[in-house]
């Protein structure tokens, strides 16, 4: 069974281009399109991962990583971005972010930035990674 990602992006087009990139290798089950319906979609449909924007509207990302994690200190989050400011980057470092790819995209990028952050988890809590 895949994991189950939510994908957060403010951008409609980018929602799109993210699932196209990680179906068939994940299954995801919601997108959100800023910072406050991405802490409630989590908590309603209890993912595996987030892909998190980092400019979004209402919260931002790393706020509403650190919402996210407060909730679940478990959730893994790797944020998808255009932002690549150091600053910013440590703003997301200091909300949970557990890996951070820079956009455009490459090929299976962001797929293997998931997977490693899952399977990092995993070996923290002792839990096998879903397979």
């Amino acid at each position: 069974m895949n994991e189950r990602v939510l994908v957060v992006d403010d951008s409609a087009f980018q929602r799109s281009r993210i699932r196209e990139r990680l179906e068939p290798t994940f299954d995801v089950v919601a997108e959100a399109a800023d910072g406050e319906e991405a802490v409630a979609t989590y908590r309603e449909v209890d993912p595996d991962a987030v892909t998190m924007d980092f400019a979004l509207p209402a919260l931002d990302g790393p706020t509403a990583t650190a919402a996210i994690k407060e909730g679940d200190p478990e959730a893994v989050v790797v944020f998808c971005s255009c932002v690549d400011q150091q600053e910013q980057l440590k703003r997301a470092v200091r909300a949970g972010a557990d890996g951070y790819v820079h956009k455009p995209l490459e090929e299976g990028e962001l797929a293997a930035a998931l997977r490693s952050a899952l399977a990092e988890e995993a070996d923290q809590t002792g839990d096998p990674p879903a397979e």
